[in-house]
């Protein structure tokens, strides 16, 4: 009986959004020479500032997608927004008023249309050409460039029945260089035994004219084989992250570390936990963030990890880290909105000690477009309507007081059975958020199909 009544104050009140899952931000992304902007990834769509203070949101209905999904994003030197869905790269060229699918003009079967694909990753290499790969079902999977910022894209000579290109990276200091993942679900087995899945790791020194193939020698896998290229070396193309997704028991990652172009891996950190984002902040720094499980650094280019800051201090451990960017000599990271850190983007200058950045409580609205546009037209509605974003969060706007501002007590409306408000920030309803979160997803229409990292 009582957990009917729970089920129903949670039906009618709190915080019914983020698509079954706690409003948290986890990713970031900046324009290259632009020293203030920031896009910021959420559980409920896109959040940009131009100023480091004022946080406007786009909606995932502009952007193009829905459900338990969470775009990869990548912003040109101009300023052009690039979003992988599961229904193509959605593109934006007027700061994210509007979205639209790339190459969506080429008739349905062109070779080069990818405008149905899955896009699953995607990267801009130092010259600005776009790479994207895709993974999807039922049809050959591909990786592809662009040279003119996303307006065309041509195939690299990787296309497959069977593999799904899982990642790609472009080598900061060497625009030729790629490096790209894949796994098959069912590889033929090589001594007549039953199909296995089987990871993939491929560079190319030629802009995808030849691709060389890992042999991953020693590296572990988890039931599907799947792996990233999380990050390469910012001055030496040779050396980069590899991610091996769920081979740790009991659903951890492993890391590894290669200093030749992939041709050989070393393990450098094995964590029963999800490794959420891998940062290399400078030549000898790198950053590996778990979550809620605590992050790691290391001090010697990735050889050796130790944990990030001091965990038994409230007053100064560092955020419960779901994302990592650097921008210019400082670091940002996603954290908690509410407890334990109080900050969903925070940033440092040391990696030790992380003030607060911003909260949800101080977005701005949502962002300021043009009539006839879908950010004016759908997401502003959506904003300011009744149980609109602004009402849930109970926004107060931007608190612009730079660094080491003081926490804003923001205030999310409970379950109306409750009879009274309470601070967001407690856990009481902190914990709520997830449960309203996925009552209301359970009632939505399914998407075609589940999501795949």
């Amino acid at each position: 009986m009582r957990s009917s009544v729970i089920l129903a104050g949670l039906l009618v009140g709190g915080v019914a959004f983020a698509n079954g899952r706690p409003p948290l931000t986890n990713g970031i992304t900046f324009r290259p020479g632009d020293a203030h902007s920031v896009y910021l990834r959420t559980t409920f769509g896109l959040l940009i500032s131009h100023d480091d203070c004022s946080f406007r949101w786009v909606c995932e209905q502009n952007i193009g997608y829905s459900g338990m999904f969470d775009p990869k994003y990548a912003v040109a030197t101009d300023g052009t927004i690039f979003a992988t869905t599961y229904t193509g790269l959605r593109v934006s060229r007027d700061n994210g008023c509007t979205f639209t699918s790339a190459t969506s003009e080429l008739p349905v079967g062109s070779p080069n249309r990818i405008a149905d694909a899955w896009i699953d990753n995607i990267d801009i290499g130092p010259t600005g050409e776009i790479w994207v790969t895709t993974a999807d079902s039922g049809k050959p999977n591909d990786v592809y460039r662009s040279t003119d910022n996303g307006v065309t894209f041509t195939s690299r000579n990787k296309s497959s029945p069977t593999v799904w290109w899982k990642s790609v990276k472009v080598a900061p200091t060497d625009a030729a260089r790629i490096y790209i993942t894949g796994y098959e679900v069912a590889s033929p087995s090589t001594d007549g035994g039953a199909p296995m899945p089987k990871a993939h790791l491929l560079r190319s020194d030629d802009s995808g004219d030849h691709w060389m193939e890992s042999a991953l020698a020693g590296v572990e896998f988890g039931p599907t084989a799947t792996s990233y290229v999380v990050a390469v070396h910012p001055t030496d193309a040779n050396t980069l992250f590899y991610l091996s997704e769920s081979s740790t028991a009991p659903s951890g990652d492993k890391l590894y570390r290669s200093s030749d172009g992939g041709a050989t891996l070393q393990l450098v950190l094995s964590s029963p936990h999800k490794i959420k984002d891998v940062l290399i902040t400078d030549p000898t720094h790198v950053v590996v963030a778990l979550g809620g499980a605590g992050s790691f650094e290391s001090k010697d280019g990735g050889a050796t990890f130790a944990q990030l800051g001091n965990w038994q201090d409230p007053q100064s451990r560092p955020p419960q880290l779901n994302c990592l960017g650097k921008r210019g000599g400082e670091l940002f990271g996603c954290g908690a909105n509410w407890v334990p850190d109080y900050k969903a983007l925070a940033h440092s200058t040391d990696g030790a000690t992380w003030q607060k950045e911003f909260r949800f409580v101080e977005i701005a609205g949502a962002l300021d477009c043009p009539a006839g546009t879908p950010g004016k037209d759908t997401c502003e509605p959506l904003w300011t309507g009744a149980g609109g974003l602004q009402q849930q969060f109970a926004t107060t706007g931007p608190q612009c007081t730079g660094s080491g501002s003081a926490i804003v007590a923001d205030v999310v409306p409970p379950p109306k059975s409750s009879g009274g408000c309470c601070d967001a920030g407690t856990a009481a309803a902190a914990t709520s958020i997830p449960l309203v979160g996925l009552v209301v997803f359970a009632l939505r229409r399914k998407r075609k199909r589940a999501c795949c990292s």
